[in-house]
């Protein structure tokens, strides 16, 4: 499925983002709350025909588009850090704590980390890729990971959940605060890695905008619909897009590579599934290294720009949720704007994404 969907993106689109499912957002609501969620990429589709979702993204300001970037990265360093065991959940006291550096696995994380550094430097061709199976055969050799039992295997019939959806039950009152919630994160997932990623990779233009955006955000919509019907979580563009830039992608050609390449992981998953942390955390490590650079093009010297930007950041990082850091920033910008006495500076739609955004706290499933 996410080959399908990266295909459509470039067919069209003519871009190098990815279409995936978003299984973050699946732990949040649930298996079977999927299946009424197609209602949500309707929504999304009108909006952006009408032209209403550009409008929307037109009124962030240039300042919090840079630091969906930096967030962005820092989000994806923590969790190669994590997943790699160089850093480690920790207590109530400390929540987080240093992993067991000179154990195995994190020695190979190393290595893996310290390649891909070497090859970049030396401005070596596919320098990701060939860090992730030279530190996946390591893992193997040193038993770290246990290298897959067969190679090929049939996909699992998806018959059990296709066209599962209940239209009927999505319109309830009742689901109203879980509808709302899932659309506003997706909303500020996608804009995010849409602005986020382009604005790593050069693609904005002079006024901090992406050229042709509502184009994504068709294929984006088009692709949680069909996510709806054949039965598995809200799909988007995400945040791992960023490799794909890093590596030299620059046009669709890049998203047909990983449309072929995810097609084929529906027959070689017993070797995609044994390929471990160790070897592909140091990529979102390396990446997230990368995405800093815009944090330079955030006005230190304003208040009004630095707050909001900065929350973004942190928050993005620190609560391990991107949705949580733009809806934060969208509220405290204007927040800023507004008691600095520089309200003219502020986009109407600007002011709808801060009244969204408050509901989206308001509405949060909390654990």
């Amino acid at each position: 499925m996410p080959s399908g969907r990266s295909q459509s993106l470039r067919t069209w689109v003519r871009t190098r983002f990815w279409l995936t499912p978003w299984y973050k957002l699946w732990a949040l609501a649930g298996e079977q709350l999927w299946r009424q969620f197609c209602w949500a990429g309707v929504l999304f589709l009108v909006l952006t025909v009408v032209r209403l979702r550009q409008w929307l993204v037109d009124a962030v300001p240039a300042a919090l588009r840079y630091s969906f970037a930096v967030g962005i990265g820092l989000f994806l360093t923590f969790i190669g850090l994590n997943q790699t065991g160089v850093v480690l959940l920790g207590n109530a006291g400390a929540p987080l704590r240093a992993g067991h550096l000179t154990a195995t696995p994190v020695l190979v994380a190393i290595f893996g980390f310290l390649l891909m550094a070497v090859l970049m430097i030396r401005r070596f061709p596919a320098a990701i890729l060939i860090g992730i199976l030279a530190t996946a055969f390591l893992a193997y050799l040193t038993g770290v990971a246990a290298p897959p039992k067969t190679w090929v295997s049939l996909p699992p019939s998806i018959s059990p959940i296709l066209f599962s959806v209940d239209f009927r039950g999505a319109l309830s009152w009742g689901f109203f605060p879980i509808v709302l919630t899932i659309f506003i994160m997706a909303f500020v997932d996608t804009m995010g890695t849409l602005i986020g990623v382009s604005a790593r990779a050069g693609f904005l233009d002079e006024n901090g905008n992406l050229p042709q955006i509502e184009r994504p955000m068709i294929a984006d919509a088009l692709s949680m619909i069909f996510a709806a019907l054949v039965g598995t979580s809200t799909s988007g563009a995400f945040i791992e897009s960023a490799t794909g830039v890093e590596a030299g992608g620059r046009t669709g050609l890049t998203a047909v590579v990983t449309a072929i390449c995810f097609l084929g992981t529906l027959f070689f998953s017993p070797f995609i599934s044994a390929i471990p942390p160790q070897a592909y955390g140091p990529v979102l490590i390396v990446v997230g290294l990368l995405m800093l650079s815009p944090i330079t093009r955030i006005r230190f010297d304003d208040f009004t720009e630095l707050i909001p930007s900065f929350a973004v950041v942190a928050l993005i990082s620190f609560t391990y949720n991107v949705g949580i850091g733009i809806t934060a920033g969208f509220v405290l910008y204007p927040f800023c704007k507004l008691v600095s006495g520089r309200v003219r500076e502020i986009k109407p739609g600007l002011w709808v994404l801060a009244g969204l955004s408050l509901l989206f706290f308001v509405f949060y499933p909390y654990p």
